[in-house]
């Protein structure tokens, strides 16, 4: 029989964060405090239409982050104007749930956005309004999974982090306690 190590910032949410939020916010019952439902990850491909190896580099680096084979994502509709047709491949993306989401979301807040040049912390004001955050990174290669030397060209990604939080403010003192590192203004 194999155990199952449950993810470090999965318990750490769960013996740190949801008292914390529970004395914050005054909740009664551990149900109603916000949590992480899943993440999002797109990287959208304008050059496919142009150089279809682009879909499987890009699909090969989105892989190897997420540890999941992508979706390809294809136009709704066409756009003469971009040389795109309905139902071309124009994107990747991936939906990340349960453990392998936690060990994606404690990668990117340990590993990966410390190695971004010049960090001064991601934005505040990228929630939704219904307590979902956007991350987009401007380049791959900050993934410790991605060899430098192996990719074809640098592309950037979109991160999305869907929580079950009602209120912008609620989302982000979550992630606060789980670790994000906001830009102080």
């Amino acid at each position: 029989m194999v155990t199952r190590v449950e993810p470090r910032l999965k318990a750490y949410y769960r013996e740190e964060v949801v008292p914390a939020l529970m004395r914050e916010f005054g909740y009664r019952n551990i149900m109603e405090v916000p949590g992480l439902e899943k993440i999002s990850i797109n990287i959208g491909l304008g050059e496919a239409v142009a150089n279809p190896k682009a879909l499987e580099a890009a699909s090969a680096d989105l892989a190897a982050i997420t540890g999941q084979r992508p979706v390809v994502t294809r136009a709704r509709k066409s756009i003469a104007n971009f040389k795109v047709r309905k139902g071309m491949p124009i994107g990747l993306m991936v939906t990340l749930r349960g453990d392998r989401m936690w060990e994606f979301l404690d990668r990117l807040l340990n590993a990966v956005l410390p190695r971004i040049r010049d960090f001064q912390g991601v934005p505040t004001d990228s929630f939704d309004g219904r307590g979902n955050y956007s991350l987009g990174i401007r380049e791959q290669v900050i993934f410790p999974e991605i060899e430098y030397d192996k990719i074809d060209r640098v592309r950037g990604l979109q991160v999305n982090i869907i929580t079950t939080a009602r209120t912008d403010e609620e989302a982000k003192r979550l992630l606060e306690l789980l670790g994000m590192p906001f830009a102080r203004r």
